[in-house]
This record gives structure tokens, sequence and C-alpha cells, in this order.
């Protein structure tokens, strides 16, 4: 089978020594992708298009259409079938002995572009061929706007592809034509889909994580940036640097200012991100950030963010609704992840700040002890997203609906939350212990005794178990109390 693969637009319009560069970073990747599907493939061409020749069978045709569909690059596949070319008549009977089945009782357009000198235009063949078409095989009309049928075909020199199926591609700049950068992603939608986009536009956006919570909210953002990296950018490698940051959510739950710890969070991560990928020679920062979303993406509060970076941050995404960007995620395969991925929500300002300014910021800065922040970032592992763990491994979380005598029960929930809405269990004896100082405080604890974590959603109670869990606490439950 031969596919014709077709560069996105705007590859076709720069300049030649920039188009050059670009395809042939494309067949350079192509390579990288196709040979592990099908080792006697072949690659050919270079200015126009790209022609890839692989086998017969219809199950490797199907993995090298989709792998070739998921690259980015590719504005469109068309599926062929090569003649040498001979005269109007004899390519007249092609197409008759091609579409005469499809074309009984429907409308049809012909539809030829040419490549290189010929006694005749694409006209005369659009003319010809859809006469003797209309003549011979039972066709409702022609219909030049709006046909049933597209009769389409290449002429290239001496060569005719008859056109079978095309296939739509991904678009954009193949990757590794642009600079590589770090993609701040939580695995929520927006992130992924921001990330995605940089992607699409050739560039190579490594992921790093800010772990707030625990390995299961981990599991999940490996699980979708992997998803990323397999399905659109396996022909380069790609890192997944997580950063244990429950340190500096502690930290900053103790020691900032209410209203304004969302964007104080928010200036963490940004100043981790900027030193990480100042080391590693990324260019820019990326995130999913959407203007006036959330509290902290007020054009004041952003500005607040950026003032901590003196890198490029990008935001692919910022006057994009949340409903489009949930449409993409769908199309891109990615929503699946991000609606199950568990929202760590371990830092909500009671009564946020929208229109903060460096004084206020700088403010509440001032008794965070950047000692965490400078070991969180030390504490960073970088992994090839080709060899995530994807899976969750040691022993689950037991989830219970009601606490026994002789079990504690750890309200791990902000002191604030705990204050407006007490947990009372009547024989049960409940401790408050916040979820930043658990860790911490866990050690003093009797191991002789039985604990559950309790929190209003159980997503933190969960996350957390698992942590203690993996540090071999077994004597730790989840403790879900039935609505009421």
């Amino acid at each position: 089978m031969k596919l014709i693969i077709k560069f996105f637009a705007e590859i076709t319009i720069k300049s030649p020594q920039v188009r050059k560069r670009f395809v042939s970073q494309l067949r350079k990747n192509l390579k990288v992708l196709l040979k592990p599907i099908d080792p006697e493939l072949r690659i050919n061409g270079n200015w126009d298009s790209l022609e890839v020749v692989t086998g017969d069978d219809p199950a490797l045709q199907a993995r090298v259409i989709e792998r070739l569909c998921n690259t980015p690059g590719i504005n469109h596949i068309h599926e062929v079938r090569e003649y040498p070319l001979g005269s109007l008549d004899e390519l007249a009977e092609l197409c008759l002995e091609r579409f005469a089945e499809q074309l009984r009782g429907r409308t049809f357009a012909v539809r030829c572009k040419r490549i290189g000198k010929h006694p005749f235009s694409s006209t005369d063949v659009n003319r010809q061929i859809g006469s003797r078409l209309m003549e011979q095989t039972g066709a409702a009309g022609v219909s030049l706007t709006d046909p049933e049928v597209q009769v389409q075909l290449e002429i290239r020199q001496q060569r005719v592809f008859l056109i079978q199926a095309r296939h739509e591609g991904l678009g954009g700049f193949p990757l590794g034509t642009m600079e590589p950068v770090l993609s701040l992603m939580s695995g929520g939608f927006d992130s992924t889909v921001a990330s995605y986009q940089m992607l699409q536009r050739g560039i190579l956006p490594h992921f790093v994580f800010f772990n707030l919570g625990g390995r299961a909210h981990e599991l999940g953002v490996r699980q979708v940036a992997h998803y990323l990296w397999e399905r659109y950018a396996a022909s380069h490698r790609l890192r997944f640097i997580s950063v244990p940051f429950e340190g500096v959510v502690a930290e900053i739950l103790q020691n900032v200012d209410n209203s304004q710890m969302g964007v104080v969070l928010k200036r963490m991560m940004l100043r981790a991100a900027n030193r990480i990928a100042a080391r590693r020679g990324f260019q820019a920062l990326v995130t999913g950030e959407a203007i006036a979303q959330v509290s902290s993406q007020t054009l004041p509060n952003l500005a607040a963010i950026d003032q901590v970076s003196d890198m490029l941050v990008l935001r692919p995404l910022i006057t994009t609704s949340k409903t489009e960007i949930i449409r993409t995620a769908r199309r891109i395969g990615t929503e699946a992840f991000s609606s199950s991925m568990p929202e760590y929500c371990g830092v909500i300002s009671v009564s946020p700040d929208i229109h903060t300014n460096a004084r206020k910021v700088a403010a509440a800065e001032g008794g965070f002890d950047f000692s965490v922040l400078d070991e969180a970032i030390e504490q960073a592992t970088s992994t090839d997203c080709c060899d995530l763990e994807l899976d969750m491994e040691g022993s689950q979380v037991e989830t219970v609906e009601q606490a026994l005598a002789g079990q504690v029960v750890l309200d791990i929930r902000h002191p604030d939350e705990e204050e407006a809405n007490p947990l009372v269990l009547e024989g049960i004896e409940v401790l408050k212990v916040p979820f930043y100082q658990l860790n911490s405080r866990f050690a003093e604890l009797d191991d002789a005794r039985a604990y559950l974590l309790y929190c209003e959603k159980g997503v933190m109670s969960q996350l957390h178990a698992q942590y203690l869990l993996d540090r071999g606490h077994d004597n730790v439950r989840v403790l879900r109390l039935p609505r009421s």
C-alpha cells in the first residue's frame, strides 16, 4: 500500500531553507515511529510531500495510518493506487474500473491535481473523465459543490495516483523543529490540553508535576503524561519530573495569609519550574491557566505570579472556555484521564484576593521558609516517559463507613474547615491532625492503635493513607461517612 503525506499548510509557505528543515525533521520522525511497525517500510519524497510504502497486511496498514494521523506536521494522508501515466482515455478507463460501483445512482465530481508538464490541463482531465463516468456508470449527475462521491486523482510527472481514501492528520509542525519547554502538569483538563497544543506546534513539552498529596495522584498524572508521549510524541524522549511539594503546602498553610495562599502556591511552583527548566536547557514554561477561570487567574494575580520567573511563561489556553477545553480533551483521548483525576484541594483560600499586587504578595511570603522550597527542588526525580511505572503496586487503601470502638479517627482537614464543621463521633476518639502535619506527627502516634483518616470528600484522606501504607504503616484506613 502507498500513502501520500500532505504537509501542514503553514509548512508549505515557509522559506525554502526552513521548509527543507521541517520536512527533513518530519521524515526523521516518521522513520523512528514507523520502522518498529513495519521494518520493510519505505519513505520517499521530500519537498512537496512524502510517500510511505508499506506491506499488504491490513492490520499493519491500519497501525501505520493511525500513527501518521497522530504525528505533528501532517495535514492529511491519501491512501492511493499508483499507475504509469498514459493517455486521457486510458486514465478514464482506470477511473471507470475503480469508481463505477460507487457512482451508480449518486452525484459525483472529478478533482484532479497535476504536477509537471503535460499536453493537457487539470480541467481537461476533469471534463473528459467526468463525461465518461457520467455516460457509463449510471451516476445521478455531476455536482461540483456538494457531490456524494469525489473522484480524486493526482498526476505527478509520468505517474498517476488514484486516491482511495483520505485520513485527516494532526496538523502543526514536526516535533523537534522548535525548542523544548517545561509544562506544569496536574493531569486535569487544562494542563493536559495545554501540553497537547505545544506538541501540535512542534514543541517538545517535558512535564513537571508538583506532588501535593500522594502516590495515587502522581500515578494518574504519570498515566496521562505517558499517553500524550506515546500517542503524539513517541519520536522523541520526553522527561517526567516529579517534585515533592507537601512540605511547601504545609509551609504555606501555616505561614501565609489566607487570602494570598493560592497565588503564593502558584508562585512557588513557578519558581521551582523556572530553576528546573534552566538547569535542563528548556526555553519556556507552559501552564494551563485560562483567564478568570479560578481566583488565581485574574490579570493582577497572573501578573503577580509571573514576577517570580525570568523565563517566558506560555499560556496557550488563556482565552479558551472550559467547554472548548473539555471538547479538545475528548477529541485527543485524554478526557477519561482528566475526569477521573483526584482533585487535591489542599490550598484553598476562604476569601481569596482576586486583585493582589507585588506588595501584598511579598508581605504574605515574608514568613515563608524558602529552604523548604529548595529542599523540594533538590528531591525532584526525573524519568523518561517511556520508562514511567503506570501500575499501582503495594497495598491498597481500605475504606470503611463506620468507626469502631478502640479505633482513632484522624481529622486531617484544614483547621478552618474543621472549625466550621466539627467532626463528633459518639464513643470514638477523634484527633485533629491537619494533613500538612500528618506525615511528621504520625510517627509520634501509638503503632498498636488503628487509625482512620477523615476528610470531607475523601480525596486527601485516600492520598495520605496510601502514602502512609507505602511507608509500612499498615494500621491505616480511610473513613467515608455516609451522607445524610
